[in-house]
């Protein structure tokens, strides 16, 4: 197996692992307020509060986010722009549009219709989703951006490889089991 497929698939477990760390860590508070709630006897009483929407809202900004570093970190994307142009639009329309809806009626006070609790948790699935999307196009194409070899220069010394192989060394690059 040559090494070129074998660092791709290192960059994209590590990839993986960062893009399900960061949601886990915006899960994280929400997750203590429904242990928090369930032990108040309360958990069907969370779907019908603002807290999955503020979750689904808050991963809809970081999908855009990353949507729009996607987008504005490889100028030479051609027809592929209307597509990330696309994602954004859909994560707006689909996710983060009604998730502020819900979180303004839910906290206007009014008595809150039971659709919401199966509305929420599909926005909140739907928005990990989009982050996951989101966080795979941008990698792509900052790889693409920075994975092209570096055009030598007249005057400038050739770059060993070992020392261009530290310089794109995956930060959650996690050891293989060998089975020695």
């Amino acid at each position: 197996m040559s090494e070129q497929p074998l660092q791709r698939e290192h960059q994209s477990m590590s990839m993986m692992y960062g893009t399900y760390a960061d949601i886990l860590f915006v899960l994280f508070p929400f997750l203590v307020i429904g242990m928090q709630r369930l032990w108040d006897g309360n958990l069907y009483e969370m779907l019908k509060h603002t807290d999955l929407s503020i979750a689904a809202a808050i991963l809809a900004g970081l999908a855009i986010g990353k949507f729009v570093l996607g987008l504005v970190s490889n100028q030479d994307l051609g027809r592929y722009k209307e597509r990330i142009v696309f994602f954004i639009a859909l994560t707006l329309f689909v996710v983060l549009g009604p998730a502020i809806i819900l979180i303004l009626s839910i906290m206007g006070g009014s008595e809150v219709p039971g659709f919401v609790a199966f509305v929420q948790p599909i926005l909140l699935i739907i928005a990990i989703s989009l982050y996951s999307t989101a966080v795979s196009i941008s990698n792509i194409l900052t790889r693409d951006l920075t994975g092209a070899e570096p055009a030598a220069s007249a005057d400038a010394p050739p770059v060993e490889a070992a020392s261009r192989d530290q310089a794109t060394h995956a930060p959650l690059d996690l050891p293989r089991h060998t089975g020695s």
